[in-house]
């Protein structure tokens, strides 16, 4: 799955429940939005379609000069979608492709798809009056460095790279050691084990290409539902 995880001091809800809103372990609030296939759409090309594991391989071919100039879409809803369409019958599509595409045009689809329906998320809590500068990036697709450089570009906002790569398990231990009294407080705990290894700014050209193209992309679906 793939996930965006707001911390807030306020409670906040849509009206259309696109994103989830619940009680936070440091006694505020957080806002989430849960996508329910992202990096396993990769994994589902690579092994299923493609009959590979070698992730990295099936990137190499995608360049920086083919990034926001991609003519092939991807609706990544594999498994219906929860935010923020909250459709059970949603399915997954390539459209956009002739004869011209090639291999490495329907992966680079994939990574962009995952990327655009994290960004119907961000819409969300943009139009809740939350105004995203940056985030951190974590989980196994925040491996790729190409993945990254999408996500940051897509979403038009500085991407921190944290030192841990597993949020939930790490996040886990950390309300643990809150609750037996080594840090006073979350917020504490964050500050002393967080650690920012690197971060990536989005490229304001290549940020406009890929606003164009998911303005493209947030329209297939409304095309498509009644079909599902």
């Amino acid at each position: 799955s793939g996930t965006i995880f707001i911390s807030s001091n306020n409670f906040g809800v849509d009206p259309n429940n696109a994103l989830h809103a619940f009680a936070h372990a440091d006694g505020h609030y957080h806002l989430m939005g849960c996508m329910l296939s992202a990096a396993s759409c990769n994994k589902w090309l690579c092994e299923e379609i493609l009959n590979t594991s070698d992730f990295a391989g099936e990137q190499k071919d995608i360049t920086d000069e083919k990034l926001g100039k991609n003519n092939v879409f991807f609706l990544p809803y594999l498994m219906g979608e929860r935010s923020p369409i909250n459709d059970t019958d949603a399915r997954g599509t390539f459209t956009g492709f002739s004869m011209d595409n090639n291999r490495s045009d329907f992966v680079q689809a994939v990574l962009e798809g995952v990327a655009f329906a994290i960004r119907d998320s961000f819409e969300v809590a943009k139009s809740l009056g939350i105004d995203i500068k940056r985030s951190k990036l974590c989980g196994g697709g925040a491996k790729s460095p190409l993945w990254r450089k999408i996500f940051a570009n897509v979403l038009n906002i500085t991407l921190d790279i944290p030192q841990t790569e597993e949020g939930p398990g790490y996040g886990g231990a950390m309300l643990a050691m809150v609750g037996a009294g080594k840090f006073a407080s979350v917020e504490e705990c964050a500050d002393a084990l967080v650690k920012v290894t690197s971060s990536l700014e989005p490229d304001p050209a290549l940020a406009a290409l890929y606003e164009e193209k998911y303005n493209k992309f947030k329209a297939i679906y409304p095309a498509m539902k009644d079909l599902f």
